[in-house]
C-alpha cells in the first residue's frame, strides 16, 4: 500500500503530542481515532517544546489554537475532512472515511501554499503504478457514484439534456472565502453562464446540506426563468455532469469531480484544483505554473494527500480500501432507506434481518402477503420476502423485493440458526430460478468488460478465498481417507425441497437421479458422494439410504469438509449445487444436469439446454466480481457495519465472527427435534 502523505509526515512518529482547543476532537470518536492511528496524541492543555496545535480548517474555533499557537510557537496541524467522506453530511451525524492532516495550511485557502499544493507544484507524479492506481480509482468513483456525499439515487430523474450546469455552494463557507471570492461572486457566474452560453438551457446544482435543509446556499427561486432551473433535488454528480455541455463553479468539490467527468470547468474562485491546466481560470493564482495531466492530479488529492481509513478493520489504509468501505455502505443506504415491509420471516432471522437491511429504516415484519402488501402500500415501501418461501405464483411479482443467503455465507449453517454474513437482495428475481432473470444474471451479463482494477481486486479475492478454504458454510469437517487412482468425479448431493432443484433442475431432479445419470454417463469414472451438511445434519430431507447408493458411488464422504472434498476428486457434475461454483473458482471442472446460476455462460459442460437470455462469455474472473462483489451484500460481524467481501473473508479466516448466540443453538436442536415436520415450519407464503 503507498503511504499517504499525512501518513510520510506523522505517522512513523508515535509520540507526537497534538493539543486541540476544539470540543469536536474530542467527542467525534471517528475523528479521534484517524489522528491516533496516523501517530498524534490529543491532549489539551498548554503545549511546551516540540508539540503541535490542531485547529479543525478555517472553523470559528480555529483562531483559539492559532492564538495559542501563536504565544507558543507552536506548529500547526489543521485538519479537514477528505474529498470522499461518507453517505450523509457531517451535520447529520455521518463520520469521515478519511481526513486531510495538513502541516502547511489548508487545502481551500489560497493565500497560503498547503501541502497539497506542494505536492502538486513539487511532487514528481511520474510513477507509472501510482497514475495508473489513480487512473483507476477515478473511473471506479464514477462508476459507483461516489462523491464526498453520497444520499443520492444514481437513478433519480435529471434535467433533460444538454444544459450547462452552475454549481452553488453553501453560504459563508470557509471554501468560499479561502478561495478569494463572496456571495457577489456567484452571482457573476450566473450571469457569464447565461451570457457565454446563449440560447442554452442553465441549471444550478444546489448543494447536498442546502438540499438537506442544514444549511442556505446562494441561488433560489428567485434567481430561476425560462432558461435558467434550481435543481435542489439530491442526483449523482456524475450523471448530472454527463449531461452537461459546460460546467461553472466558484470552489466546489464539484468542480474537481468535473475534471474526472471530461469537463474543463470554469472556475471563479482559487480552489486547490485550479491553476494545474486542466480549469478554465477566470481568477488565477499566479503562483500555480505547473501543467498537470489528469491522473497527476487524481494522485496528489485523492492517493498522497489524505489519510484513508477503514472503520471495519479499525486501521489506516489505501484509497482503494476506503472506497470499498465506503461503497459498502452508500449501497446499504441507498438500497434500504426507504425500508421494508418483510414478510414470512422467521423469528430468528429478525435481528439479523434489520443488522442487514434496517439500519437506515427499520423493518416492519407482517405475517402473509396480502398484509405485507396492504401496509407496504401504505407506507410507500416495497415489500421483502425470503425468496424460496415464495409461491411460484409471485416469481414474476415486481413489487417484492426477494432475498436470500449469500454465497460465502457463514462458519455453520442456515439451518442450525447461524446468522448469514452475506445475503442478497434481487429486485428482478432470484440467482436460483433460471424461468426469469434475476439481477445477477443482468450482472454477469455486463461483466465482460470489467476493468483492469475490478479484475484485479476479484482474483486476490479468489485466491483469498482458496488460501483460507472457504465455503459457503465453513464447517469442519473429517478429511477424506487417500482415495485409490482413477479419474474421480464428485456428486454433490442437495437438500430435496431446495428451491433450486424445484425450479432450476427440469429433468435430473433427485440426488439417486443424479448419482445414477453419472454412473451410465461415467461407468469406469470413480463416483465420490457428498451429502448436503443440512441432510447430514438431520435438519433437511434428502438422505439416501447405503443400499440405494450400492452400485452407483464408490465412495461417499460424510461429514467432510467440501475443500477436501474438491481437492480430492478431479472434476465435479451437479445439479444446481453451489459446490460447483466453488470448484470452477478452483479451476476444476464442471459439468451441469441442471441450469445453476453459473452455468450457462461457456465455463461450464452444460447437459440441458441454457436460457437464451444468457449471451455473454465471460471469463472466471468476471462471473466471480458479478457473484461475489457485486451482487451479494456483506456484513462485519465485529464492527455490525456494512462491508466489503475482503472483510467477510478475512473475518472468516481468522474465525472473528462474534458470538452465536445459546439461544439459537438451542432453537437449532429443537429444529432438529422436528425436522420431520419440515412441510409445516417452512410452508411457502400465502
Amino acid at each position: 500500500m503507498t503511504a499517504t502523505h499525512s501518513q510520510d509526515t506523522a505517522g512513523d512518529d508515535h509520540s507526537r503530542r497534538l493539543f486541540v482547543y476544539n470540543g469536536g476532537f474530542l467527542t467525534q470518536r471517528r475523528v479521534r481515532r484517524i489522528l491516533e492511528l496516523a501517530g498524534w496524541q490529543i491532549k489539551i492543555g498548554k503545549p511546551g517544546a516540540d508539540d503541535w496545535v490542531g485547529v479543525w480548517g478555517q472553523s470559528p474555533t480555529a483562531p483559539r489554537g492559532e492564538k495559542v499557537a501563536h504565544n507558543t510557537r507552536s506548529p500547526i496541524l489543521r485538519v479537514e475532512d477528505s474529498f470522499l467522506r461518507s453517505v450523509l453530511p457531517g451535520r447529520n451525524g455521518s463520520p469521515p472515511i478519511g481526513l486531510h492532516l495538513d502541516t502547511r495550511g489548508v487545502h481551500f485557502d489560497s493565500a497560503h501554499v498547503s501541502d497539497i499544493e506542494h505536492l502538486l507544484a513539487n511532487h514528481p507524479l511520474d510513477d507509472t503504478a501510482l497514475l495508473n492506481r489513480a487512473r483507476a480509482a477515478s473511473l471506479r468513483l464514477k462508476s459507483a457514484h461516489l462523491s464526498k456525499y453520497n444520499a443520492f439515487d444514481p437513478q433519480a430523474n435529471l434535467p433533460d439534456a444538454p444544459y450547462v450546469l452552475v454549481i452553488d455552494q453553501t453560504r459563508d463557507d470557509a471554501s468560499i472565502s479561502g478561495g478569494a471570492a463572496n456571495a457577489a461572486t456567484f452571482k457573476e457566474m450566473l450571469v457569464f453562464a447565461q451570457t457565454e452560453h446563449p440560447g442554452n438551457k442553465v441549471v444550478i446544482k444546489s448543494h447536498p446540506e442546502t438540499t438537506a435543509g442544514l444549511r442556505p446556499g446562494h441561488f433560489g427561486a428567485e434567481d430561476t426563468n425560462d432558461r435558467v432551473q434550481l435543481l435542489d433535488e439530491p442526483v449523482s454528480p456524475w450523471a448530472l455532469m454527463e449531461g452537461a455541455t459546460a460546467v461553472y463553479t466558484v470552489s466546489s468539490q464539484m468542480g474537481f469531480e468535473s475534471i474526472f467527468a471530461g469537463h474543463k470547468p470554469r472556475v471563479f474562485g482559487q480552489p486547490f484544483y485550479a491553476g494545474w491546466g486542466l480549469t478554465q481560470d477566470e481568477n488565477p493564482v499566479a503562483r500555480r505554473e505547473r501543467r498537470l495531466s489528469r491522473a497527476q492530479l487524481f494522485a496528489a488529492a485523492m492517493i498522497l494527500y489524505p489519510t484513508w481509513y477503514d472503520p471495519c478493520r479499525d486501521r489506516l489504509c489505501s484509497l482503494e480500501e476506503s472506497i470499498s468501505a465506503l461503497e459498502a455502505e452508500t449501497r446499504s443506504w441507498r438500497d434500504d432507506h426507504c425500508g421494508y415491509v418483510a414478510v414470512g420471516m422467521r423469528l430468528w432471522k429478525r435481528k439479523g434481518l434489520q443488522s442487514f437491511f434496517g439500519q437506515h429504516m427499520p423493518l416492519q415484519f407482517k405475517n402473509n402477503l396480502s398484509s405485507a402488501r396492504a401496509r407496504a402500500k401504505k407506507l410507500n415501501r416495497p415489500v421483502m420476502a425470503w425468496a424460496s418461501g415464495l409461491p411460484a405464483t409471485n416469481h414474476k411479482d415486481t413489487d417484492i423485493i426477494r432475498i436470500e443467503d449469500g454465497f460465502i455465507r457463514s462458519r455453520g449453517l442456515g439451518a442450525a440458526l447461524v446468522p448469514a454474513l452475506s445475503m442478497v437482495r434481487d429486485d428482478l428475481g432470484i440467482y436460483y430460478d433460471p424461468n426469469n432473470e434475476s439481477r445477477l444474471e443482468r450482472l454477469i451479463n455486463g461483466s465482460v468488460n470489467l476493468p483492469p482494477d475490478a479484475l484485479y481486486r476479484t482474483e486476490k479475492l479468489i485466491r483469498a478465498v482458496i488460501q483460507s478454504r472457504l465455503s459457503k458454510y465453513n464447517i469442519d469437517g473429517t478429511s477424506p481417507a487417500l482415495l485409490p487412482g482413477g479419474h474421480k468425479i464428485l456428486v454433490p448431493g442437495q437438500v430435496a425441497d431446495d428451491a433450486s432443484l424445484i425450479l432450476g433442475s427440469p429433468v435430473i431432479k433427485d440426488n439417486l437421479a443424479l448419482l445414477q445419470q453419472v454412473r451410465k454417463e461415467n461407468p469406469d469414472a470413480v463416483i465420490v458422494y457428498k451429502p448436503h451438511p443440512d441432510v447430514e445434519a438431520g435438519l433437511r430431507d434428502g438422505a439416501l439410504p447405503q443400499a440405494a447408493l450400492d452400485g452407483l458411488a464408490d465412495y461417499v464422504l460424510n461429514n467432510c469438509s467440501p475443500i477436501d472434498a474438491l481437492q480430492a476428486c478431479d472434476e465435479v457434475w451437479t445439479m444446481t449445487s453451489l459446490l460447483g461454483f466453488e470448484a470452477m473458482l478452483r479451476d476444476i471442472p464442471v459439468t451441469c444436469l441442471g441450469i445453476p446460476f453459473y452455468a450457462g455462460w461457456g465455463l461450464t459442460r452444460d447437459l440441458i439446454p441454457m436460457p437464451a437470455r444468457r449471451t455473454a462469455r465471460p471469463d472466471l474472473l468476471a462471473l466471480a466480481h458479478a457473484c461475489l462483489i457485486q451482487y451479494p451484500r456483506y456484513r462485519d460481524p465485529i464492527s455490525g457495519l456494512p462491508c466489503p467481501p475482503e472483510v467477510v473473508v478475512e473475518r472468516l479466516a481468522l474465525n472473528q465472527l462474534g458470538s452465536h448466540t445459546k439461544a439459537n443453538r438451542l432453537l437449532a436442536k429443537a429444529q432438529g427435534l422436528f425436522s420431520s415436520f419440515a412441510p409445516i415450519w417452512r410452508s411457502p407464503l400465502s
